[in-house]
């Protein structure tokens, strides 16, 4: 990491805020989020801006994408700490999308991860120079100072000088290229429940996300695409549509073949976004429904069960699999599934975008301003260095606004039309031409010996993977896409896996806990299953099963998932479950993604098909925490997602096209239907790893597990309950 105090000039040029004061820029070498590549930055490049102004105020930029999971409270907070700022003195800005803020890709559970240290060495050097200004002000070694609370203190005579009064002084100051950060026993702010910066402005709903903003001459554009992906149009009657009053345009949008890019469709422009949807339906449409006018969900599950229910194509292979189940005591097996996911945020796809002769401005609720300039850059023929992007507070995103074919198609009615639009997106249409979590099946055979241990472990996995976005002749999930399998920290010294067949027939993308999902279901079920089998308790077993872990390198993820095993089962009452009525039951589940532990012990009550979660406690093991309120409100919507995709919510296709539309026939978990949930966060003093999707996955096999002990009855599909449509 590099520290440079910057110059004010090319700092009011980047930012435009008033002068004066120290300017530091923060360098901060990551890794981009798009395809794995490696950049390493060469020149000084800054990511973020700390600016403590004449009068003491102090403002600091974040460059990653603010969607409801605290990362621009919990970063600036980790700075302000190392400063000895006053919290109240300090403002917070999202960053535009500009490079000097290095890769913003807000995803993969990655930015407190990466640039926990380096933002907090900005604070840190900020607070050494400060102390020099004070030191020669007062003509006295810099270590007869300290800093705290916004002041430099006087050790031998207690005087004080303000950070503003220093702030300019403080600016000539040599930056130190390795500033000591402070000890753990010393934190004000990290890993305390600090409130949000912005807390009063959710409240009070003065917050601009996508679809707030507003600017002079904007026009507003509804959108519908075909139905199956792969079509294209015919052909379009507009006459209706244009006849309604308050309608400037139908703009018919060609597909762009590059990732991110729209797959085509027709919209229209009108004075309110109400007026163009209303005119939206008014337009006679027919499709040309391409190749995958015939899938079906149902269909393409049960092929996907063929898959890998018979030899597949080997993955990975340790040990001897053949031997291990040819001398088994016991054999057993089971076929796990999953059917597909929409992310469907509180806030759909919306997008401000005006194309000039001159200059391209975007508006967006975003997770990756990058890809928007790349996108537009290659539909415009400009530089993306050219496309201007302003990040927008994200009313939920899950991935999906990783994504930025809402953003091109606003791009694409501007240059048409020569309005500023905004386009936003109505649920029916996200939902029914959007991206996907992955549709899956599992099967896992895994053989005991003759003292109840796993001896050997067969797992075929069959999904259209992430890459067809990218490869759309990928037939099959890769050998890294069934990675997390093959380490999976279990040991299994006899084990093969397997990869199916498995063809996307519509577009599949990141969705929170992405293939933990599954592979976080199949695992922990799969588990509990042949403890059964074993005659043992569950909790006994899976301690077993780490404890056959040789691997040198997996003996940390060892230990810390035991550890949070044995909490969550004392948190919960696990050991003292046989006194339980009649139709209750505890069922634990724990799963390593994200570099974070995750373990879930969930009560439940069962009657028929009736499941009602009374209970769960979650611990989490994710290193050092930032903002303890934020960590556990993650943990609270990782048990509302994974109770929604484990109860109910599945996408389903037919014909070519989704059937779901609106959340009464995809119906996510209500307030009514939240059980009591109490979070524990394993005290740690590691560095910091993924917070915002390691949750989600235990959730499912945890709640199958309670299920089974409860009443007996196994769910190896999830929905365990789909909604019929």
């Amino acid at each position: 990491m590099i520290i440079e105090n910057t110059s004010r000039r090319n700092f009011l040029k980047a930012t435009g805020i008033a002068a004066g004061g120290l300017v530091i820029g923060v360098a901060i070498p990551t890794q981009t989020m798009a395809h794995g590549k490696k950049i390493e930055q060469a020149a000084f490049n800054p990511n973020a801006f700390i600016h403590i102004q004449e009068n003491g105020d102090t403002l600091i930029y974040c460059g990653r994408c603010e969607m409801g999971q605290g990362i621009s409270t919990a970063l600036p907070a980790a700075v302000a700490d190392e400063m000895e700022a006053d919290w109240a003195r300090v403002t917070v800005k999202q960053a535009d999308g500009d490079e000097k803020y290095g890769p913003q890709a807000t995803g993969g559970s990655a930015s407190i991860r990466r640039m926990f240290i380096p933002m907090r060495e900005a604070g840190a050097a900020a607070k050494f120079m400060l102390v020099a200004a004070a030191a020669k002000v007062w003509k006295i070694p810099a270590e007869q100072c300290t800093a705290k609370n916004h002041y430099v203190i006087n050790n031998n005579n207690k005087q004080q000088l303000s950070y503003g009064d220093l702030a300019s002084l403080a600016a000539n100051i040599t930056v130190p290229e390795k500033p000591l950060l402070k000890e753990k026993s010393e934190y004000n702010y990290i890993g305390k429940a600090l409130p949000r910066h912005n807390q009063g402005d959710i409240v009070e709903g003065k917050l601009t996300y996508g679809v707030d903003t507003k600017i002079p001459g904007l026009k507003y554009a509804a959108i519908t695409h075909c139905p199956v992906l792969g079509g294209k149009l015919k052909s379009v009657d507009k006459s209706a549509a244009l006849a309604v009053k308050g309608v400037f345009s139908v703009v018919e949008i060609p597909r762009f073949d590059v990732p991110y890019g729209s797959i085509g469709g027709v919209a229209v422009v009108a004075d309110n976004t109400w007026t163009a949807q209303k005119a939206l339906k008014t337009l006679k449409i027919e499709w040309d429904l391409g190749v995958n006018k015939s899938y079906d969900t149902q269909a393409f599950k049960a092929q996907l069960v063929k898959n890998v229910e018979a030899p597949a194509q080997v993955a990975t292979e340790r040990g001897d699999i053949k031997a291990a189940f040819a001398k088994a005591k016991l054999k057993h097996s089971a076929t796990y599934t999953g059917g597909h996911l929409s992310h469907s945020p509180m806030e759909p796809n919306a997008s401000v975008v005006y194309v000039e002769k001159d200059q391209c401005e975007v508006w967006a609720a975003t997770q990756s301003p990058a890809d928007i300039q790349k996108v537009l850059g290659q539909y415009l023929k400009r530089e993306p260095k050219d496309i201007i992007v302003h990040v927008t507070m994200a009313g939920g995103a899950f991935g999906r606004k990783f994504k930025c074919d809402y953003v091109h198609e606003a791009a694409v009615i501007s240059e048409k039309t020569g309005f500023p639009i905004q386009l936003t997106w109505s649920r029916e249409e996200d939902m029914r031409t959007g991206y996907y979590h992955s549709i899956n099946a599992q099967h896992i055979e895994a053989s005991l010996d003759d003292n109840g241990n796993v001896s050997g472990w067969l797992h075929r996995i069959a999904f259209p993977p992430i890459g067809t976005l990218f490869n759309p002749a990928t037939d099959r999930p890769s050998k890294g896409d069934v990675g997390a399998a093959d380490d999976y920290p279990f040991g299994l010294a006899n084990y093969r896996s397997e990869i199916g067949e498995a063809k996307a027939h519509t577009r599949i993308g990141w969705y929170r806990a992405v293939y933990a999902i599954f592979y976080g279901f199949s695992f922990s079920s799969m588990a509990d299953e042949l403890a059964y089998k074993a005659g043992k308790d569950p909790l006994t077993f899976l301690n077993q099963l780490y404890d056959a872990n040789e691997v040198v390198e997996q003996q940390e993820q060892v230990k810390r998932s035991k550890n949070i095993l044995a909490i969550a089962a004392e948190r919960s009452g696990y050991h003292q479950r046989a006194s339980l009525p009649k139709g209750q039951g505890i069922g634990l589940a724990v799963h390593y993604s994200f570099a974070s532990y995750v373990a879930m012990a969930i009560k439940v009550e069962v009657n028929g098909d009736d499941i009602k979660v009374l209970n769960v406690d979650c611990v989490i093991d994710c290193g050092q925490i930032l903002n303890v309120d934020g960590a556990t409100a993650q943990m609270e919507g990782a048990v509302v997602m994974g109770m929604s995709l484990a109860l109910s919510t599945e996408v389903t296709f037919r014909n070519g096209a989704v059937v779901n539309s609106n959340f009464h026939d995809y119906p996510v978990m209500r307030i009514n239907d939240m059980p009591q949930v109490d979070v524990h966060i394993v005290d740690s003093d590691t560095k910091p790893t993924g917070l915002g999707e390691p949750g989600v996955a235990p959730f499912a096999p945890a709640l199958a597990n309670a299920v089974f002990a409860a009443s007996g009855k196994r769910y190896r599909d999830i929905p365990f309950k789909p909604l019929t449509v």
